[in-house]
């Protein structure tokens, strides 16, 4: 038994659930991993294993669907540019095309933290590690989620500033949003929502309910990761520093710093957005300046070139692995 282990079982001697194990391992997501124990799929040393409430260690034989379970690889984490068409799921009920079908073939396999739904375009994280994605999917982590919305129909910055209190639509309640009117293109509006809870299709509803209709919705911001010039389709991995930069963050209670930069394509700039954007590490609030605009201090504007100045990490995109 090596020095690890010995110390990872005096840290927990009942080991952990068999679950997880599975998830750690990169086979499931915890929930299917429970999913697929309760349908006879585990063998747990040479028995099948039904019930998802026992623990293991490095010592017991786990088998899924007749292959013993691999050895838990290093924690990855990558930012894909989810195209609209794609659902976010491994295996669609109405054979739709998924987002695990259109990833980049020399990548592993991997889930999602969290999701978009089909007609859903922008940031969307993945890792190989099912652990790492239920962390980052909690709405505790207070990592901000930020939104660039199209949408039919006109609103003020009065009505969109009552948001930061939050709404409550057909009894259920949504937390604080940010949200910031950008600019109206003959009948649609452009707006921005920040806000840190990521229920299910919650900009959809709450910008229903003040009689707006969202034609176009596109996540920028994930916590600390942006979208910058990520082309549609491609994934582009997470150094390793910068995972557990972010880990460690979530740990020590900290707010998320910015650990990925990028540059506005000229795709953005066509749609509208070259204006700079402000900074997401700062939570919702509805206290604004005698201008109107938000409190939250922008980025710094972009250089002749339309890219970001170079930071103090190395420039444009230094949080990216090549």
């Amino acid at each position: 038994m090596s020095k690890d282990q010995s110390r990872n079982d005096q840290k927990t001697p009942r080991g952990m659930r068999i679950a997880k194990a599975i998830a750690d391992a990169g086979v499931a997501s915890r929930r299917d991993a429970e999913a697929m124990i309760l349908a006879g799929r585990v063998v747990l040393n040479g028995e099948v294993q039904r019930s998802p409430a026992v623990n293991v260690t490095h010592r017991d034989s786990i088998i899924v669907d007749g292959k013993p379970l691999p050895k838990p690889e290093r924690t990855r984490l990558w930012l894909y540019h989810k195209p609209t068409g794609l659902v976010t799921t491994a295996r669609d009920p109405e054979r739709r095309p998924t987002v695990f079908e259109a990833l980049p073939k020399d990548m592993p396999r991997v889930i999602s933290v969290g999701r978009l739904d089909i007609n859903t375009e922008g940031l969307l994280l993945l890792t190989n590690d099912g652990g790492l994605a239920r962390a980052l999917e909690l709405p505790s982590t207070g990592w901000l989620r930020r939104y660039r919305v199209r949408a039919f129909g006109t609103i003020d910055q009065k009505r969109l500033d009552g948001l930061a209190e939050g709404i409550t639509i057909d009894g259920e309640r949504f937390g604080p949003i940010d949200a910031e009117l950008e600019r109206v293109q003959g009948g649609n509006t452009w707006l921005t929502l920040t806000f840190a809870e990521g229920k299910n299709r919650e900009v959809k509803r709450v910008l229903g309910a003040l009689g707006l209709k969202v034609n176009r919705l596109i996540r920028t911001d994930y916590g600390p990761f942006t979208l910058g010039d990520l082309a549609r389709g491609t994934a582009d991995e997470v150094s390793r520093a910068d995972i557990l930069a972010a880990t460690s963050s979530l740990r020590q209670g900290k707010g998320p710093v910015r650990l990925r930069g990028g540059t506005r394509t000229e795709e953005t700039k066509r749609d509208g957005w070259a204006k700079p954007k402000p900074k997401p590490n700062a939570r919702p609030t509805s206290k604004r300046t005698a201008k109107g605009k938000p409190t939250t201090q922008p980025d710094k504007p972009a250089g002749k070139s339309g890219e970001r100045p170079a930071n103090k990490r190395g420039g444009r995109g230094a949080g990216r692995r090549r």
